[in-house]
Parts: structure tokens; C-alpha cells; sequence
């Protein structure tokens, strides 16, 4: 089988169910900014030696790809016609207290917050800030596509949480690393 099929030569693609769309629509959009967070997880996780976070990290990249399935797969086509879902896996409430859990071990390891933080501390917290806002446009992409399709709230709130995540991970890798982070107080300029 080869990789390339050219159905796409004309800026159109399918979505799970079938429905052909722009690649320049809001749901594409919204999978193409989760496959690029999942893509820069990859980049940070090369620069962590941690493998409790690593462990996490790989989680996370696997739960990814369950947002992206059903960020392209449209509601009306999650089921099949036989009553099952089109999609084997979906994220649910467990994933996102997962990710709560995690994020609270590694908050009461680092300083509590008394500013805002610069990205920075390091390489691989340097790449964990830009997952961060990758993981944030990813989610407004979300949004927005929910403003015209709907999305099930649970994917929203997935992302939302993963970067909270992905802060405190930050914080936490700089600590265990001792990288220096450094802050935006405005009493300092």
C-alpha cells in the first residue's frame, strides 16, 4: 500500500463516516492542531531522561490520538448504523482526573507561584511551554469548531486540563533539572 493516494490533491479530505470537507475547514483545523501538540510532546519527550514522565508523556501522545480520531469523526457519525461506536476508544472523565492527578504530584514538588512565568527553564521545560500553547490554540480550535458543530465537551475539557498539565510539567522538569525559571514581575522591569 502506498502512502500517498492523491485524494487530496484538490484540498479536500474525508472525515471518518465519509463526508469529504476542505482541509481548510474548522474541523480539520482543529485535528491538524492536535496532531502538531502530539508531534511537539514527541520534541520534549527527546530531551526528558525521567521515566515516570516519560511514561506519562507516551500516555498522553496514545490519549492524543483518541482526541484527534474524534475531532474527525463529525457527532452525527460517532455511531454506527448497528448501534456501536465508530470509534474503539474516547475520552471520558478518567482520562482528565488522570491528568489532574498527575499535574497535583508534580505542584506540590515545585514553588508555589507568586508571578507569572517566562518560557523558559531549559530545554525540554522550553518545549513543554510550547506544547503548552500549542495544546491552547489546539483547544480553541475546538471551540471555535464547536461554535458551529458539535463537539463533545469532553475533548474541550481534556485539552484544557493537558495545558494546566503541561505547565506544571514544565515547572517540575525545570526543578529536577535545576534550570533557573524566571519571571514576568512587572515590579522588576
Amino acid at each position: 500500500m502506498k502512502i500517498y493516494t492523491k485524494t487530496g490533491d484538490k484540498g479536500q479530505t474525508a472525515l471518518y463516516g465519509g463526508r469529504r470537507v476542505s482541509k481548510a475547514s474548522a474541523r480539520v483545523d482543529s485535528y491538524g492542531n492536535i496532531d502538531e501538540l502530539n508531534s511537539f510532546i514527541g520534541i520534549a519527550k527527546s530531551h526528558i531522561e525521567d521515566e515516570e514522565v516519560l511514561r506519562q508523556l507516551k500516555k498522553i501522545q496514545f490519549d492524543l490520538f483518541t482526541v484527534g480520531s474524534e475531532a474527525a469523526t463529525p457527532v452525527d457519525k460517532l455511531m454506527l448504523a448497528n448501534g456501536k461506536s465508530r470509534l474503539p476508544l474516547v475520552i471520558s472523565d478518567t482520562e482528565i482526573e488522570e491528568l489532574e492527578n498527575w499535574m497535583d504530584v508534580f505542584d506540590e514538588k515545585v514553588e508555589p507561584l507568586q508571578y507569572f512565568i517566562l518560557p523558559g527553564g531549559g530545554k525540554p521545560a522550553t518545549f513543554l511551554h510550547a506544547a503548552r500553547t500549542i495544546c491552547r490554540r489546539a483547544e480553541r480550535s475546538l471551540v471555535f469548531l464547536n461554535e458551529s458543530e458539535e463537539v463533545r465537551p469532553e475533548l474541550i475539557k481534556y485539552l484544557n486540563r493537558l495545558s494546566d498539565y503541561l505547565f506544571v510539567l514544565a515547572r517540575y522538569i525545570s526543578k529536577i533539572n535545576n534550570e533557573p525559571e524566571e519571571y514576568w514581575n512587572p515590579n522588576e522591569r
